[in-house]
């Protein structure tokens, strides 16, 4: 099977001029989106680029700030996804939305519940029904088994079957075979294929650029929250398809400021992390950062980089591998032993993992080192306030008062608190997941800056994003991770755009980048 619509497929639905704006950014930016019956309408883009938000808007978890969203030429408006299910909207999201405690059956008809007379449920007819569409996605799985007790590619089949139960008219699927073996992959794409010559109208979100080609009939590339590329599959290439994610042409962005680096300050070895359901999320990874070095990791959404920052500050003690601080080794598995050891993480999510958004600034600021404010059984808060103040300075903390809620703060003067709270603990190694989440470009730049500071003052940093320019233009050396493995390493004069897309390309797009298609675009 392959993609390519042979004659113009007729629009479903429409948007146009749609904008979705977020405290702090915009998603989406005056888009006009045309989603096609009969036909695969695929979407790419770098994370952040706005695919989830409009097929969020399209699914009804959000509504457009500005736009409007047709279908059959009639205006619409979605309040809830109840009401983009009415009208024949299903979506099937990247990250499952099962509940494991319950079997199979009664996840496939969570809300949707199947009733005699109107009163009981007829669970004897959902299990025929789930029989019926595990049948037809070639999967012999029990309707009753608890979703617990599936390995992950089963889960990703059952959440696949919800949708298929809701009989769609348009069917989204966000990253499907993200977790599906090369078998089950071939079994959805015939599912697909049975549902296009039905007439359904299929979204498909996908990083692996082999599968786009291959099953696309129409293509649209977002970057930025804008439209870039929008045309048929026909004729469409892997050159072209990372020209309109990243632009005309492949960037290289000089670092700010040279400094001398010093002696290895972590080192990893064989590191591993089993995966719930099998397989790992982190595969036998190793790397060294030096004192003053900046240590970039990028990659796709699944890549294993945050698992990894996890296994370093000490989250799973199922981890595998040996990790060294200063050339001692780290067998502690607790983070506050990890901490001790010179070790700090600013996870991905400050508002739920790095912050306690009713505490003051305070509070916040020095929660992870409260044992240098406190004598026997009391606190030294003059200590305490007076070591606020300086970390408030030295930070540029934009606060009226250090004892005002943290959750009264901008996104980025948060993440600045988040960031003194690491440092207060004197880390030699700063692990920072995302750093630059969820602020805006202005205190983006801040938030670079105090970086760069710190690895002058002799910190080794390792972070993650998945921005291009990020990692190309704050790290001294790059990584990149697809499927919890290292896939290439560059020096920060040798990295290109098309360089790293390639390496965070998942295994199985790898051979249809070939070498024509590494000349920068």
């Amino acid at each position: 099977m392959t993609g390519g619509a042979t004659q113009e497929a007729p629009v479903g639905l429409t948007i146009r001029g749609g904008t979705k704006v977020y405290p702090g950014t915009v998603a989406l930016k005056s888009v006009d989106f045309d989603l096609r019956m009969g036909a695969v309408n695929v979407l790419v883009g770098e994370n952040g680029a706005g695919k989830s938000t409009m097929m969020k808007v399209i699914a009804g978890v959000e509504r457009l700030t500005e736009g409007v969203i047709e279908m059959d030429g009639e205006a619409v408006d979605f309040h809830s996804t109840d009401d983009a299910v009415r009208r024949g909207i299903g979506i099937v999201h990247q990250e499952l939305n099962l509940f494991p405690d319950l079997s199979v059956s009664d996840n496939i008809f969570m809300g949707r519940e199947r009733r005699r007379f109107g009163v009981d449920i007829d669970r004897a007819e959902q299990r025929r029904l789930t029989r019926e569409i595990m049948r037809r996605l070639e999967h012999d799985i029990d309707p009753d088994t608890p979703v617990a007790d599936l390995r992950v590619g089963q889960q990703q089949i059952v959440e696949i079957a919800k949708s298929l139960a809701q009989d769609a008219r348009i069917l989204i699927l966000d990253e499907p075979t993200s977790a599906l073996s090369a078998a089950e992959v071939e079994i959805l794409f015939r599912v697909i294929d049975e549902l296009r010559r039905d007439g359904v109208g299929l979204v498909y979100i996908s990083h692996r650029l082999e599968e786009l080609i291959r099953i696309g009939d129409y293509i649209t590339v977002l970057r930025d929250g804008h439209i870039t590329g929008a045309r048929s599959m026909e004729g469409v290439d892997v050159a072209w398809i990372v020209r309109n994610m990243i632009g005309e042409a492949s960037k290289t962005y000089a670092k700010a400021e040279e400094h001398e680096l010093g002696e290895p300050v972590l080192h990893l070895q064989d590191v591993t992390l089993p995966r719930n359901g099998g397989g790992l999320a982190v595969d036998h990874v190793s790397l060294s950062v030096r004192k003053g070095e900046i240590l970039g990791i990028y990659g796709l959404m699944g890549a294993g980089r945050s698992e990894l920052l996890e296994c370093i500050i000490g989250r799973h003690a199922h981890a595998g591998g040996t990790i060294e601080v200063d050339g001692d080794r780290i067998d502690g598995r607790s983070v506050a032993g990890r901490i001790k050891r010179g070790i700090a993480l600013i996870p991905e999510d400050r508002k739920t993992d790095g912050l306690i958004q009713i505490a003051s600034i305070r509070e916040n600021m020095t929660l992870s080192s409260l044992r240098d404010f406190t004598r026997g059984f009391h606190m030294n808060l003059a200590t305490e306030k007076g070591r606020v103040r300086d970390f408030v300075k030295r930070m540029t903390i934009k606060i009226a008062s250090p004892e005002n809620p943290v959750a009264s703060l901008s996104g980025g003067n948060q993440q600045k608190v988040v960031i003194a709270k690491a440092l207060m603990t004197e880390p030699k190694v700063l692990l920072m997941d995302e750093p630059s989440r969820g602020i805006d470009i202005g205190a983006k730049a801040e938030v670079f800056r105090v970086m760069r500071k710190l690895a002058r003052d002799g910190l080794g940093i390792v972070f993650v994003t998945s921005d291009l320019e990020e990692v190309m233009s704050l790290s001294d050396r790059i990584l990149v991770m697809s499927e919890g493995r290292v896939t290439g390493e560059f020096d920060r004069h040798d990295a290109t755009d098309t360089a790293l897309i390639r390496a965070s390309a998942p295994a199985s797009a790898e051979r249809h980048l070939t070498t024509s298609e590494e000349e920068p675009v």
